[in-house]
């Protein structure tokens, strides 16, 4: 049966036309981050040799991935709220009655989805970049493409999980309005929230944000002031996965006891 649920469900996302424009927005900014980046190139070349240590390149290469984290997580509130909204939620359950099976269906082809536009927004980001700004030697892009790039698609694992807590939401709250601004009190209120938390507490409640963790999953740490770099690799694997699997579990239990 999930077999079935899964191919159904990826039929089902793909045929409807908020899905191409998600994706749509997501390649957008990253030929935006591309342009950007031709713009500090062109500043980079009009500046005199003492000031040119100042300019980093990374968090540039973060937005594509940033934004994919947001547009991937309105495709996962989208998926479930609009068959809320058209009452085709009881078709649904009615091909598919195990409803732990249908959210699990969708969860597989949102979670697959929004991995693939990630990883695609990180590389493409980060290889665009870079070949935007050439041989300028900028000091945080001295090290080679097959050491730096395995990092950066790690920054690609946290649009699934944004995805997944859109697809959550939508099940615990079944409705658009009220997802989407949980989301986005996750994506970019709450961490601006830790960042003005008195110190050290802004570094211990940012570290464990969302958007913080992949850095510390690579080996990265922070690179501003939002996150904090307290946890080894392995925690902040746990954490992530953590924001991905608890609101999913909760949605379980709450879709399989109540009515449609």
């Amino acid at each position: 049966m999930i077999t079935g649920a899964v191919a159904a469900e990826w039929r089902k996302l793909w045929s409807v036309r908020s899905t191409y424009r998600v994706l749509a927005v997501t390649v957008a900014f990253t030929g935006f981050t591309i342009l950007l980046a031709l713009q500090m190139a062109h500043v980079w070349d009009g500046l005199p040799a003492e000031r040119r240590d100042e300019m980093r390149l990374r968090p540039l290469q973060e937005i594509s991935t940033w934004v994919a984290s947001l547009c991937l997580a309105v495709l996962g509130a989208l998926s479930v709220t609009s068959e809320y909204r058209t009452g085709m939620i009881r078709a649904s359950l009615t091909a598919v009655p195990r409803r732990r099976a249908l959210l699990l269906a969708k969860a597989v082809v949102v979670g697959a989805v929004a991995l693939a536009a990630g990883e695609a927004a990180a590389a493409g980001s980060f290889l665009g970049t870079r070949l935007a700004v050439g041989d300028r030697p900028f000091p945080d892009q001295h090290a080679s493409l097959v050491h730096d790039l395995p990092g950066l698609l790690v920054e690609g694992t946290a649009v699934p999980v944004f995805a997944l807590l859109g697809l959550s939401l939508g099940v615990l709250l079944r409705s658009t309005a009220g997802t989407l601004v949980s989301v986005v009190f996750l994506w970019h209120v709450l961490p601006l929230l830790a960042f003005h938390l008195p110190r050290p507490w802004s570094e211990r409640v940012g570290s464990v944000m969302p958007g913080g963790l992949p850095a510390q999953m690579a080996g990265f740490g922070a690179d501003n002031s939002i996150y904090g770099d307290l946890l080894s690799p392995g925690a902040a694997t746990a954490v992530l996965l953590a924001y991905a699997l608890v609101p999913l579990g909760l949605a379980a239990l709450v879709l399989g006891g109540r009515d449609a």
